[in-house]
């Protein structure tokens, strides 16, 4: 093929930075229209959308668009946890991403990791994640403790003609309705 054609790849004008989307819902009742519209508006070439719970880990759209990513390009998504399934998870995707020279742009939350202050603001964001979630977990933590020590917990279960002699009381005589 001829340098210059027009059916040669022209892989020097993609190096130039497109701008893709990536949207997702959890569930297929769910429609990502707002999503791909805020990509849309954001200047977003193309959107792929998966239709997958934050914690699942097969995602076949975000896995096809990041394998034809270049150096470059700028991947944008409406929200963060859009992209990640953990704040671990989001860090490592988006550190992929740098390294193989690629922006990340996240809407709602105004970050561009084109710049060292997105990428200080994306970092502190992750931070405060993480220490939220750590927090909840402790919590979660000392109230389950508070409750097995207390031996507060739910009644076992009981047979319904079982509880009203209980209830009936001082008796000990129980009689059917």
């Amino acid at each position: 093929m001829l340098q210059g054609s027009a059916t040669a790849p022209d892989t020097a004008a993609r190096a130039t930075g497109h701008v893709h989307g990536y949207a997702r819902v959890s569930t297929g009742d769910q429609t990502s229209a707002p999503q791909e519209d805020a990509l849309r508006r954001a200047g977003v070439e193309r959107v792929w959308t998966d239709t997958a719970s934050g914690a699942t880990t097969s995602r076949p759209q975000l896995d096809g668009l990041r394998a034809p990513l270049l150096p470059g390009d700028t991947l944008v998504v409406w929200r963060l946890d859009t992209l990640g399934r953990s704040t671990a998870h989001l860090i490592a995707t988006i550190d992929e991403l740098a390294a193989r020279g690629v922006t990340f742009r996240s809407l709602t939350e105004q970050i561009d990791t084109g710049s060292a202050t997105g990428r200080l603001i994306l970092s502190v964001r992750a931070s405060l994640a993480a220490f939220e979630r750590d927090l909840i977990r402790e919590r979660t933590r000392a109230g389950l403790g508070a409750a097995r020590s207390s031996r507060v917990a739910r009644p076992s279960r009981m047979r319904r003609t079982r509880l009203e002699c209980r209830v009936r009381g001082s008796t000990g005589i129980c009689h059917a309705d």
